[in-house]
């Protein structure tokens, strides 16, 4: 099976649940495809955690939602040492982190210590206790979801912290057609969907997932492509509006991102319009907007669509 039929048959699954949303499932997806970990941000109520469950219903994989509130210390999520009588010494307890899809929902209500340790996770693949490493399953991804900063009880995730997601995808509200559709085919549910019941069947396999990292990382990137994105990070680092640019790591995450929407439409080759598409969601939540630039109501969008139209592309 091609990495498009595959993809094409995981949003057919999730189109049984989740209506509209199209930007979110498609990067929700790259990410999954491409070692990536995602961030989805959004009011309560517009189903980002749905979209989660729906896309874990769709693989054969182990599941485990941490619901991240204030109290919740890290050998919660990570595990913690018991004293085993039988056997007279301490035993490493695996938290609920040891699993292949998880589900972070709210990180933004979680205490800094217990964000930093789910995110040093993601980033090591691995979780240390008493100077052992325990490798976490693969594959491994995270799903988290986050109120609008705004919003009271949050703690806002640090910049360096937020580097740990290749994506951070915003979910608005639906269109007036796809709600009337949510509350036509989900009015009996209550709001407590469950995608299994629903119809969703399990499409991916694990393995399924690692050919689809490799058939990704070798997809052909042009000398042309790579250095067009080269001038748009280097254009972030010099533009006015901004006062942290994006470094190298987001290049590679903005070219990761390029290679698995090339996939996703059957091409083994990235095109500029790939790296457009995918430039928004890798950069907004690596970039810093320049406190004149934020007085006068931008966004870190407005000023990435802006940063495009300046710089060249390569035909």
């Amino acid at each position: 099976m091609s990495l498009e039929t595959l993809y094409q048959s995981v949003r057919a699954e999730i189109g049984k649940v989740v209506f509209g949303q199209d930007e979110v499932v498609e990067f929700a997806l790259a990410a999954l495809f491409s070692s990536g970990h995602i961030l989805l941000e959004g009011a309560p109520g517009v189903a980002k955690t749905l979209l989660a469950r729906t896309i874990a219903s769709t693989l054969n994989l182990e599941y485990r939602r941490l619901q991240m509130t204030p109290d919740l210390l890290p050998s919660d999520i990570t595990g913690s040492s018991i004293y085993r009588e039988d056997l007279h010494s301490f035993e490493f307890r695996r938290g609920p982190l040891f699993a292949n899809f998880v589900l972070a929902d709210e990180i933004n209500r979680s205490s800094a210590r217990t964000q930093s340790a789910l995110l040093e996770a993601m980033q090591e693949l691995g979780v240390t206790h008493d100077g052992v490493t325990h490798p976490l399953p693969d594959p491994f991804i995270v799903f988290a979801t986050q109120n609008p900063i705004e919003q009271e009880g949050t703690y806002p995730l640090p910049l360096a912290q937020l580097d740990r997601f290749m994506f951070k995808v915003r979910v608005g509200y639906p269109s007036d057609e796809e709600e009337r559709r949510i509350y036509l085919e989900h009015h009996a549910t209550g709001g407590l969907s469950n995608p299994r019941t629903m119809g969703v069947n399990a499409v991916v396999t694990a393995e399924q997932i690692r050919e689809a990292r490799t058939i990704i990382r070798m997809t052909h990137i042009r000398e042309e492509v790579a250095a067009y994105v080269q001038r748009l990070l280097s254009t972030t680092r010099h533009y006015d509006s901004l006062s942290v640019g994006a470094s190298p790591r987001a290049g590679l995450m903005l070219l990761m991102g390029a290679k698995s929407l090339a996939q996703f439409a059957g091409r083994d080759f990235v095109t500029p319009d790939d790296v457009q598409a995918a430039l928004i969601p890798a950069l907004r939540h690596r970039v810093v907007l320049h406190p004149t630039a934020e007085l006068e109501g931008a966004t870190t969008d407005d000023v990435l669509t802006e940063l495009l139209e300046t710089v060249e592309v390569p035909r």
